[in-house]
């Protein structure tokens, strides 16, 4: 586990992180989908997809803000978005 007190993120680590959790979301959602035409959206499968790109949202959105903290001066603005 990393301590409190290690670097942050470079710029180039936030944009490569968000580029690729940016993927991992778009690969979600097509998933959900899938399962969601096959099973229903009341499935627990489906239901699951759903909470997982919440969470998923949710990270982005907390990398985010990370992101304009570490790297004060720069435009981060669409890293994770």
């Amino acid at each position: 586990m990393a301590s409190e007190t290690s670097l942050p993120l470079t710029r180039d680590e936030h944009y490569e992180l968000g580029r690729e959790l940016w993927a991992v979301s778009a690969r979600l959602r097509e998933l959900c989908g899938l399962v969601t035409a096959v099973y229903g959206p009341t499935n627990q499968s489906a239901f699951d997809f759903e909470k997982a790109i919440e969470i998923l949202d949710r990270l982005r959105s907390d990398l985010q803000a990370q992101a304009e903290t570490d790297l004060p001066g720069y435009d981060v603005h669409g890293y994770y978005y």
